[in-house]
């Protein structure tokens, strides 16, 4: 699994737009190969966005394979200690489900603040279990929206309903 590095990278992978959310995270995927084959841009537009020649996901994404990015704005996660903790969760979860994930760029993004009240330690064990337990849950939802949005899976099809 590659790591998102770059502002571009990261740009780019939101704005393949978001395919799972929980309470504090949401989950941005930007699909490699559908971009890459010409038929969608998925370069971001407005200010700071490079031109379209430079964001093409070939360029950005050169290695093939899963990419994984955190964001954990300062917004949500005043201490340094408390974003890197989180950081450190995304990776290990994303790490565990790596044969899981397909071959896309992937942005985990905090979009809410735990509870400094709930988990007054930064690095507890207690905050780690609690994102830990999202973070599978964030995933497997990513999961279960990608397989609905396959081809040909319709509930009425499949004799299951939704």
């Amino acid at each position: 699994m590659h790591r998102l590095k770059t502002r571009p990278q990261f740009q780019a992978a939101m704005a393949g737009g978001t395919i799972a959310r929980t309470a504090h995270f949401a989950l941005h995927r930007l699909d490699l190969n559908a971009a890459s084959s010409g038929s969608e841009t998925a370069s971001p537009s407005g200010p700071g966005a490079l031109p379209s020649s430079e964001a093409a996901p070939q360029a950005l994404f050169a290695l093939p394979g899963t990419w994984l990015g955190a964001m954990v704005p300062k917004r949500w996660a005043r201490r340094a200690v408390t974003r890197n903790t989180i950081k450190r969760q995304i990776y290990a979860v994303a790490a565990e489900q790596a044969l899981q994930l397909p071959a896309h760029a992937h942005v985990v993004r905090l979009r809410s603040t735990f509870d400094r009240k709930q988990f007054i330690s930064p690095t507890s064990d207690v905050l780690k279990k609690a994102v830990r337990a999202e973070l599978l849950q964030l995933f497997a939802r990513a999961q279960k929206n990608t397989r609905d949005a396959l081809p040909g899976r319709d509930g009425a099809a499949t004799g299951h309903s939704v």
